[in-house]
């Protein structure tokens, strides 16, 4: 997948008068390619545009406006693009009760460890590939950056629609799946083009 690049990236003056558009444009996008699982999980699939806006929205915060911290952001964001043949998400655990929210997120440890989470596309399983240090023994963070790996046979059914695709979570605590199709399958299938 395409790579940001310093060239397309907007100045804080130029993005402030684009914002409104350029937002909306982005969350219509993410509407194609998020997917929820169960009550408390969402994946929300990256591509160049997600991250793209990322780096905006991070520029605009923390007003970056120097060459040298701006790649600096580049980079970090960039390495939650997919490479070939894989898809990439950032898995949000979204909880709704701010009073018992640590104590609820515990339940979920362990979750992006071993072989909790996967796609399953026909009868192949590719187990999400988490990025480390986002979890210890004893916490674990509300957004989790995951990949999952295809091979050639997988990629040729998700991108032709030849077999059912489901993303999995078998933890302890919590035990959803999902469909993935239409639109979603369409956006993604091009990623994986």
């Amino acid at each position: 997948m395409r790579r940001v690049v310093l060239s397309e990236i907007l100045d804080i003056a130029q993005y402030e008068k684009r914002r409104a558009d350029i937002r909306r444009g982005i969350i219509d996008l993410k509407k194609k390619r998020r997917v929820g699982v169960g009550p408390s999980v969402t994946f929300v699939f990256e591509n160049h545009d997600t991250v793209w806006f990322q780096i905006q929205e991070m520029m605009r915060a923390e007003r970056i406006v120097e060459d040298a911290a701006i790649l600096h952001e580049i980079d970090t964001y960039n390495q939650l693009l997919p490479d070939e043949s894989e898809l990439a998400a950032t898995m949000l655990i979204e909880l709704a009760d701010a009073a018992h929210i640590r104590e609820e997120i515990t339940r979920f440890l362990g979750v992006n460890t071993g072989d909790s989470v996967w796609m399953q596309v026909g009868d192949e399983k590719l187990p999400g590939v988490f990025e480390a240090g986002q979890s210890d023994d004893h916490r674990i963070s509300a957004v989790q950056y995951v990949r999952f790996r295809f091979t050639p046979e997988a990629r040729d059914r998700f991108v032709k629609g030849e077999s059912k695709v489901e993303l999995v979570i078998e933890h302890p605590n919590y035990q959803h799946r999902a469909e993935i199709s239409g639109e979603v399958r369409g956006e993604l299938a091009n990623d994986l083009q």
